[in-house]
């Protein structure tokens, strides 16, 4: 701001208030007048009957929504809705026949008090009811808010004298004015553009994710850049209609962009891998991957993570960059197959022959193992106490879990086994005790009769 315009901002701030301060005085004096303070005495007591008839007619209300189950879910919502603001709803049915009433048996100036009330009370009720379609809790209450203040100064013939004050609370950077009224107006228009982008947003991702011609690392970049595209316009186009000059914008824009580049060299590091991995299609939703001591499956793939769930649960948010530059291994990349090994051992006084083929009839046994990826076994080595084995065999489905397929196959092994008289030996050890005076090994021959006549 600069030093000279800081008196004609002082006069021009007490201007208006002055002539807001000579509107309020008008307005209270004019309140003790009998007719207006009649109509006060009438808006008090017609608030005084909404009181006491919500509470049983709320009531009531709320027994009649428990019997409404078939409802959908928006309708029963409005429905509460209503019952939590009985008091607010009956004051306007009450006060607008009673306004409409006093206009037609007396003068309207006996009624106008009474109308801006109802104005007043209709209006805060139309806000409240439009402003439930705003999701974010926060959003909500302050456009509710701001709607509020809006609808009470117009009503009220306030409107230019709230403008020309928030217009004189202003600063001055180089040839552009910024006042508090731009950036409320800005505030205003981009929220409500910002409402329509979600809105449009929403309904083109949902027939994006519908779409089956579509894969689904297309589908999530689509939207993405749907996304980032609408609500780029959105910002821009309401700069643009409350004349903010983009050109200054875009070398502010340019500096910032360079300041964040250094300072948020991860964030931008994860934001552009998860546009590769969107683009080069390595990783898509539902896959099942595994990165380090983490396995499950893609449930969304994020600007900025890749979300992975496991089977116990747990929601891992993995940077997508880790996923450009870590080894992740994909188990369902090309194909669903999943080839899975185990390995046991038998004794040597089986025939391995028979062993082999019992091993391979337990795993076509289990339910998720493929019957047109039949399994193998085969004998990877002679060991100190068993011949060890290794069963191979293919399942469709990873999400269904790994270590629970092979414990149902190691279940048909063991009752295959037993079956047919197959053996699982024990570890053979043998175990010798240094220094024992009982070993055999440290005694010496048996003393000669030579020895006996020495000694």
């Amino acid at each position: 701001m600069e030093p000279e315009d800081t008196p004609d901002l002082a006069r021009q701030a007490t201007e208006i208030g002055q002539g807001i301060l000579g509107q309020v005085e008008g307005l209270a004096q004019s309140l003790l007048r009998p007719w207006n303070a009649y109509q006060i005495a009438i808006a008090l007591g017609l608030l005084l009957l909404a009181h006491l008839v919500a509470k049983p007619l709320a009531a009531r209300w709320d027994g009649w929504l428990r019997t409404r189950e078939n409802w959908p879910m928006w309708r029963k919502r409005f429905g509460l809705m209503l019952r939590n603001r009985m008091r607010l709803v009956l004051f306007v049915g009450l006060i607008w026949p009673t306004v409409w009433i006093m206009q037609e048996m007396t003068w309207p100036s006996r009624s106008y008090l009474l109308g801006i009330i109802a104005q007043l009370t209709l209006a805060w009720l139309l806000i409240t009811v439009a402003s439930r379609l705003i999701v974010n809790s926060f959003l909500r209450g302050v456009v509710r808010y701001a709607g509020w203040i809006w609808v009470t100064l117009s009503i009220l013939g306030l409107t230019d004298e709230a403008r020309s004050l928030l217009d004189g609370i202003a600063v001055t950077l180089g040839e552009t004015r910024l006042s508090a009224w731009i950036v409320l107006q800005a505030a205003a228009i981009i929220g409500a553009l910002f409402f329509v982008a979600r809105f449009v947003a929403v309904s083109s991702a949902s027939r994006i994710r519908r779409n089956e011609d579509i894969s689904p690392s297309m589908q999530v970049l689509a939207v993405k850049f749907l996304q980032l595209l609408l609500y780029g316009a959105a910002f821009f186009t309401g700069l643009r209609m409350v004349g903010v000059d983009l050109t200054g914008l875009a070398v502010l824009s340019g500096a910032i962009g360079v300041g964040l580049g250094f300072g948020l060299q991860k964030v931008v590091s994860n934001l552009v891998s998860g546009v590769i991995i969107l683009l080069d299609k390595s990783i898509k939703p539902g896959d099942v991957i595994s990165l380090g001591e983490t396995f499950g499956w893609i449930n969304t793939l994020g600007a900025r993570y890749t979300s992975v769930v496991t089977r116990d649960g747990r929601e891992y948010l993995i940077p997508n960059e880790d996923l450009i530059t870590g080894q992740v291994v994909n188990w369902s990349h090309s194909n669903e197959f999943v080839r899975l090994d185990i390995y046991f051992g038998t004794s040597y006084g089986d025939d391995p022959h028979k062993v082999r083929k019992i091993a391979i009839d337990a795993a076509k046994s289990v339910d998720r193992v493929l019957g047109f990826k039949p399994p193998v076994c085969h004998i990877v080595g002679f060991g100190d106490s068993s011949i060890d084995y290794i069963l191979r065999f293919w399942i469709s489905d990873p999400t269904g879990g790994l270590t629970n397929i092979r414990g149902n196959v190691y279940l048909a092994l063991w009752d295959a086994f037993h079956e047919h008289g197959i053996s699982i030996p024990f570890p053979q050890r043998e175990l010798r005790i240094l220094n024992d005076p009982d070993d055999p090994a440290r005694k010496g021959p048996p003393p000669t009769d030579r020895d006996t006549l020495q000694g």
